[in-house]
């Protein structure tokens, strides 16, 4: 171990040392508590953290036995209330002060909720232990009898609503053999409520059920009567009547006049038919429906009786912002001196043609300089989106619930680089929709078209990569004819999950269905097929993001964000190496921040020669990224993180001509890991977050191929420590708009 590594030890340790305590802001006469514990004395089987909702007053996050970093980070306060104290109160967690008062209520509540779920007679008694000013309370729960139902009656008027019943049995969830439980009698009801509004029965809801249960009739069973009334249970019998089926009667739209949608688009989009039975889950899906366009700021359904057999439907829009611009930007810069700025303009327009079509155009650059420096790389790109409210070919009534929207997408993207200069035209028609109440989302593009075309080629460059056949394979001009999408799911569609977590995977297939007619095609001196004079391109490409993000402190001021990408692309067939722009690469404001963009990797690789700009690439990614947020004050945040990953080249797309150091190896893939720690600091303004995030280095594989190197006599190891994060090459800082993951 290394001097300054004893040092970083020791002064980790002193620090774990100093934060232990969780209790020096205590004032006399108060205790912290630190921990309740549930546990149940007569079933090892019921899971006691059930019950921990139900206590009156919560202990807090906790990481082990009561203990949680954060409320170390609190107690670090010297007491004189001042700046030092005001900023550790932000970023710490406080601890919760013992409130003996509730254990009674919790010990109570407990037994409200036993009884509920069907435990009756259950017996709750709270054990409290003091350690050095921290109180954990024990809750022992004996549970009490469960009455299973041995004998179940329903008693249901006659009529059309006991033929819907009768159809409705087998499907009842409370069945002879369960325990009598008030939860399960109200799922039920809410259940079986809404089959019957589904199914006519307007305005039918669970408090026209009654139950009743005889346990003395067979002690330690129940029988149980289920009734429903024609009258709900906050009224009197004289209200009754007769539970009928309602049809549909006027259906009305309203909306601004200076609203401009045609009518046949608000008529395909709405289920709501006169004469048709009347259905809560055709109201339902007609409003999401009429939203998923999102052109409206609101969609009101409003749904009344008219007559004993029609209820009349009206439907009120309120008009949304159609049209805006977006901007973004993104810098960063290295200790090399090295610039890059990625500025992006978008214009949207959500009715462009009155009918819910949605225009996006967009525009991007992204520039690399030195300055007083000549070398430099330009790129500029233009987009330009199109998407429908309908499932281009198919009619309206195929979809009962939100109807997936038609894209088409067109694309320029021009790079200029000191090496070569690129243009690529793009072009793609597909399908994108929701499920799960917006949860769940999917692109699927039955037709992607790349053409990529290079020009001046820098003659050294080429040379230089002609020694490499699958490197030079990627920077030649190809045809790119295939199929792909995007499946995205989140637990967060509406922004109020404490613990979010998403996961995205995206597949790209290129090239099998030309590959059909190959033998029909020119091929040129390497044996592959042409279009056009051009190789098409043949590969499979595969992406996949998970994230989840923990939430806690006060007003969720502070939150653990984690994320997990993992990539991989193969080309076979009419090509040998996948085409440059689908290759992975690592780096930047939202990947690796001790690096600029495409400067880490492959493997093991050091800074390529081969070009003047960094654009290290591979064909496969590996990356993980942990961040810790937290509110300092006003619309600031800062931010701790680390991240570690890198790109590879997969062995089994190369030969052995291909240098190992690039090439992903299972026993020693870990060895190869980049890996920063950084600070950060952001502006929430609401609508918009700025951030700028510094990352340093600590872990550089591309040092290993220098260690023995007299050019490089300070680099003996990959690890970098402090004296290495202000050098030449140890850090770099990014300023981009959002958060990175």
């Amino acid at each position: 171990m290394t001097r300054i590594s004893r040092y970083i030890l020791l002064a980790m340790v002193a620090l774990f040392a100093a934060s232990c305590s969780t209790t020096k802001v205590l004032q006399d006469g108060e205790y912290r508590l630190a921990m309740n514990k549930v546990k149940v004395t007569n079933d090892n089987h019921f899971n006691g953290k059930t019950l921990e909702p139900y206590i009156q007053q919560s202990s807090g996050p906790s990481f082990i036995k009561g203990w949680h970093p954060f409320l170390a980070v609190y107690n670090w306060q010297n007491g004189k209330g001042k700046g030092w104290d005001k900023f550790v109160q932000k970023i710490g967690v406080a601890p919760v002060i013992y409130n003996s008062e509730t254990i009674a209520a919790s010990e109570e509540s407990i037994i409200n909720h036993l009884q509920y779920i069907g435990y009756f007679n259950s017996d709750v008694e709270a054990s409290v232990a003091v350690k050095k000013r921290n109180v954990f309370v024990t809750y022992n729960v004996k549970l009490g009898k469960q009455y299973p139902i041995k004998s179940l009656e329903w008693n249901v008027p006659e009529g059309e609503f006991k033929e819907i019943f009768e159809a409705d049995t087998n499907n009842i969830s409370v069945k002879v053999g369960d325990p009598l439980s008030e939860s399960a009698l109200e799922a039920e009801t809410v259940r079986s409520s809404k089959y019957f509004r589904d199914n006519g029965f307007f305005g039918f809801n669970k408090t026209f059920y009654t139950f009743e249960a005889d346990t003395l009739k067979d002690p330690g069973a129940a029988h149980l009567e289920m009734k429903v009334l024609e009258y709900p249970r906050n009224a009197s019998p004289d209200d009754a009547k007769p539970l009928k089926k309602f049809t549909i009667g006027n259906v009305s739209f309203t909306h601004p006049e200076s609203m401009k949608i045609r009518p046949k688009v608000l008529s395909d989009l709405n289920l709501l038919r006169p004469g048709d039975l009347y259905s809560e889950r055709m109201v339902n899906d007609t409003y999401q429906r009429l939203s998923s366009i999102k052109m409206f700021n609101s969609v009101n359904i409003n749904v009344q009786e008219s007559s004993d057999e029609n209820v009349d439907c009206s439907i009120n829009l309120t008009q949304g912002k159609l049209q805006g611009f977006k901007v973004n930007l993104e810098a960063s810069t290295n200790s090399s001196g090295l610039f890059g700025i990625s500025p992006q303009l978008s214009y949207y327009h959500k009715n462009i043609f009155h009918g819910g079509e949605w225009l996006n155009l967009s525009f991007m650059g992204n520039f690399q300089f030195k300055l007083k420096d000549k070398i430099h790389s330009n790129e500029f790109g233009v987009s330009a989106g199109l998407s429908l409210p309908k499932f281009l070919f198919l009619p309206y009534r195929l979809f009962k619930g939100t109807i997936p929207r038609t894209d088409f997408n067109v694309s320029y993207n021009y790079q200029n680089r000191p090496e070569y200069t690129r243009n690529i035209v793009s072009a793609s028609y597909g399908y994108t929709g929701t499920h799960l109440n917006q949860k769940l989302s999917y692109k699927v593009y039955p037709l992607q078209l790349n053409i990529v075309h290079l020009l001046n080629l820098d003659y050294n460059f080429y040379q230089s990569i002609s020694k490499d056949p699958f490197l030079r394979n990627s920077y030649n001009n190809h045809f790119d004819f295939g199929t792909g999408g995007t499946l995205y799911y989140t637990t967060d569609a509406n922004g109020t999950d404490r613990a979010p977590f998403y996961t995205r995977l995206q597949i790209d297939l290129a090239g099998n269905i030309l590959s059909a007619f190959g033998k029909l095609m020119k091929h040129d001196e390497y044996g592959h097929a042409l279009v056009w004079g051009t190789p098409f391109s043949q590969f499979v490409r595969i992406e996949t993001n998970v994230g989840k993000t923990w939430k806690f402190g006060r007003n969720d001021g502070q939150a653990i964000a984690t994320r997990f990408v993992a990539g991989a692309g193969f080309a076979y067939g009419n090509s040998s190496a996948l085409p440059f722009e689908k290759h992975f690469y690592g780096g930047g404001a939202n990947s690796l921040r001790g690096w600029q963009t495409r400067s880490v990797g492959p493997g093991f690789s050091a800074k390529d020669s081969y070009f003047v700009i960094p654009n290290q690439t591979g064909d496969m990614k590996l990356e993980a990224n942990i961040e810790y947020r937290f509110d300092i004050f006003w619309k600031l945040e800062g931010a701790a993180f680390i991240d570690a990953g890198n790109v590879w080249n997969m062995a089994l797309n190369y030969d052995d001509s291909v240098s190992g150091e690039s090439l992903f190896h299972w026993n020693d893939f870990y060895k190869a890991i980049a890996a920063n720690w950084g600070i950060g600091i952001r502006a929430d303004f609401n609508f918009l977050i700025v951030r700028v995030d510094w990352g340093m280095k600590f872990h550089d594989p591309a040092r290993t191929t220098l260690i023995g190197n007299p050019d490089h006599p300070g680099i003996n190891s990959a690890w970098m420590g402090p004296k290495d994060w202000f050098s030449r090459d140890g850090y770099a800082v990014h300023f981009g708009v959002g958060y990175p993951f």
